[in-house]
């Protein structure tokens, strides 16, 4: 029986070598037949640990590696384009400081 390869969205990277992913799909209702979001959670293995949060990832299942690990990622399929705010700032404020120390230093 071939391995299913799934494609999702990391969620949690919190741990080391492990990862949270999110499988989005779309369900018809069975009465009503409006078009539902349904999700799956999948805790993956990352030996490498190359994805992060918030990366588009390809999965492949595997032997179970832990009580809850059943999947491997395959590949990194796109980098979150995600920003963070709080570190630009921060970023900007110390290099404003050393901007600030250096005038002073030549005066």
């Amino acid at each position: 029986m071939p391995k299913k390869v799934v494609i999702g969205v990391v969620t949690s990277d919190s741990a080391p070598k492990s990862r949270r992913v999110s499988i989005e799909r779309l369900v018809k209702h069975a009465k009503y037949g409006k078009y539902m979001r349904r999700r799956t959670r999948c805790h993956v293995h990352d030996e490498k640990e190359e994805s992060h949060l918030g990366d588009t990832v390809e999965i492949v299942e595997c032997r179970p590696r832990s009580a809850n690990k059943r999947w491997e990622l395959v590949r990194v399929v796109s980098k979150s384009r995600a920003v963070d705010i709080a570190a630009m700032r921060a970023a900007a404020k110390a290099e404003a400081a050393e901007a600030a120390a250096a005038a002073a230093a030549k005066h």
